[in-house]
């Protein structure tokens, strides 16, 4: 049981403990990532990829963003990406050797996979850590190990879940962390729209097809009701709810 401070809402709690616990854990517990360091994150607009996006920033390193639209690149910014990299137009390791001046990217946040990880791995400074976080591509890439050799470098996985199960007081503690930031406005889960459970499905291909900025939010139809009576969905949104902090 993880307590949620009175000053986080019930949707932005559901949405935030999966994506920014698994990424807490990679980046402190697996990664070790120091202030000053150059951390890339792939698929930097999804739930995962803009928590490693916002605490990277939270622990001084500089973020450099990689995603497949430029809207995506804007709301990365937004969430406080340094630089930035689309990487359905751009050449992903010489735009990440560019933007280190050649040097490479310190730690690497790997959740998409398929053809983007040798690319990432390309551009790992000496002694860097490439993180594998999961497989959104669908694609489990093959890895050239002398890679991992000529560049001194380690590749570490994250498995959040076998965390938690394996090492319950240390994720109690990564969760309460967490919270305590949210609450104090240093991380902003972003909360992509709220669905009922008779929708869900269509949040599920808002996922697939990749529409989704941050992280969706399904909930039991009397609350939904709830919530969209004491606020209207916006226009096109196809009856969608905005999160806006609801309170408890």
């Amino acid at each position: 049981m993880i307590e949620v401070p009175d000053a986080v809402g019930f949707e932005v709690a559901a949405a935030t403990l999966l994506t920014y616990a698994t990424t807490w854990h990679a980046l402190i517990d697996r990664a070790n990532l120091q202030a000053g360091e150059t951390l890339l994150v792939l698929g930097a607009a999804g739930g995962v990829g803009i928590a490693a996006v916002e605490i990277g920033k939270l622990l001084g390193a500089r973020v450099i963003a990689a995603a497949s639209s430029d809207a995506k690149l804007a709301f990365c910014r937004a969430h406080g990406a340094d630089e930035t990299i689309q990487y359905v137009r751009e050449d992903l390791k010489e735009s990440a050797k560019r933007l280190t001046g050649g040097d490479g990217v310190n730690v690497v946040y790997d959740p998409v996979g398929g053809p983007f990880t040798e690319a990432a791995l390309r551009s790992i400074a000496w002694a860097g850590r490439y993180l594998v976080v999961g497989f959104a591509n669908g694609e489990i890439p093959k890895i050239p190990l002398n890679l991992v050799l000529l560049k001194g470098c380690q590749i570490v996985g994250v498995f959040w879940g076998a965390f938690v199960a394996r090492e319950p007081e240390r994720h109690r503690a990564n969760a309460d962390a967490i919270f305590a930031a949210v609450a104090a406005g240093r991380l902003r889960p972003h909360v992509d729209a709220i669905l009922p459970f008779a929708r869900a499905g269509e949040a599920l291909a808002r996922m697939e097809r990749r529409e989704v900025m941050g992280s969706s939010c399904s909930c039991p139809d009397g609350i939904w009701a709830f919530i969209r009576a004491a606020r209207a969905p916006p226009v096109g949104s196809g009856g969608a709810l905005p999160a806006s902090g609801c309170r408890r």
